[in-house]
């Protein structure tokens, strides 16, 4: 009890009031920096997540390509396949991707917008290529590969898909650096990792679940209960029309999205006209009653996936005359 007493009275007389309040104020300093924190990590969440849907058009198509790089594969190979390829896919964003989108953002901050114009010249000719060849009656798909026949490997049909899924990851990363790069520096490769990561996953989970969705539905169909039969049926004949349906979907997408990028750009870049147009057109139907903001939004997006189509189409004829001409001066004699 003596020793405790005398420790107290050290302690008054040497500042222990001054070292108690010293640790009260460095817990509120924790606890203001575990604040400022959270309030980050939800800006970085909120503009990740924002960043993310300009994606959609992209992200859309990914999904419905990447499934048939696995055809033709043994069922127990398809999800290994589609770890390697999501592994290789996060890798070009983040190790390739991410750090020249940074540099150019810091460095040539106009020259992030006329790229991503390129990639919305890329979207409408993928997505106008696509409406070409459907109303010319060729079901073929002609970005899709090939069934697995012969000597192919694994890591061929892997380092395939890792490479086309290069110029897709490049577009993807683009566009969400376009959402924030007036963010500080740190926060922008913050919030470009998080969607990096937050897409990757979404695809490959997605695609995981669309290529094992007939191995479930044969599984159901060797049940002894009818409705898990039926079930299995509707799953075994529903994956097809899935893919179609994300094809169209993600044909849509892609006009729509690289239509809006470009007129977006014109008018950033300072050529108003038109975006102007557009922006006329949406005033007028925004005082259309309760439906007013739904029929803007409808104008704006009917009026991007015309003008993606226009430019696509335009694109796709000038590369046709190109590969036209290629082939003519290969097959005279010389």
């Amino acid at each position: 009890m003596q020793v405790k007493g005398l420790v107290s009275d050290a302690g008054a007389e040497t500042g222990g009031g001054t070292v108690a309040g010293g640790l009260v104020g460095l817990f509120d300093d924790v606890a203001a920096l575990a604040k400022l924190a959270a309030s980050s990590i939800d800006d970085v969440a909120g503009a990740a997540g924002r960043a993310s849907v300009k994606t959609a058009g992209v992200v859309v198509d990914d999904t419905a390509v990447t499934p048939t790089y696995v055809r033709g594969l043994a069922a127990e190979r398809e999800l290994p396949i589609i770890r390697k390829i999501a592994t290789g896919s996060l890798r070009n964003k983040v190790v390739f991707i991410l750090p020249a989108a940074l540099v150019l953002s810091v460095v040539a901050p106009p020259l992030v917008e006329i790229i991503l114009m390129c990639g919305g010249v890329y979207l409408c000719y993928e997505g106008s290529h696509k409406v070409i060849h459907a109303i010319a009656g060729d079901d073929r798909d002609h970005d899709v590969p090939a069934p697995l026949a012969g000597p192919a490997t694994e890591e061929s049909v892997v380092s395939g898909a890792i490479r086309t899924d290069f110029i897709l990851s490049a577009e993807i990363m683009v566009i969400a650096l376009k959402e924030v790069i007036g963010e500080p520096l740190a926060l922008r490769a913050a919030i470009l990792v998080v969607v990096a990561v937050l897409i990757t996953a979404v695809v490959y989970g997605v695609v995981a679940l669309i290529v094992k969705m007939d191995d479930v539905g044969l599984a159901l169909t060797e049940r002894a209960s009818s409705s898990a039969q039926r079930i299995g049926r509707l799953l075994v004949r529903g994956m097809p029309k899935l893919l179609n349906l994300l094809s169209v979907v993600g044909t849509a997408a892609m006009l729509w999205v690289g239509g809006h990028i470009i007129l977006a750009g014109t008018d950033e870049l300072g050529w108003h006209g038109p975006y102007g147009v557009v922006h006329a057109l949406e005033e007028t139907v925004k005082g259309i009653g309760a439906l007013g903001g739904a029929l803007a939004w409808s104008v704006n997006t009917a009026a991007s996936a015309i003008v993606g189509m226009a430019i696509g189409s335009a694109v796709a004829g000038v590369w046709s005359a190109v590969e036209r001409r290629r082939e003519r001066s290969t097959t005279q004699p010389t």
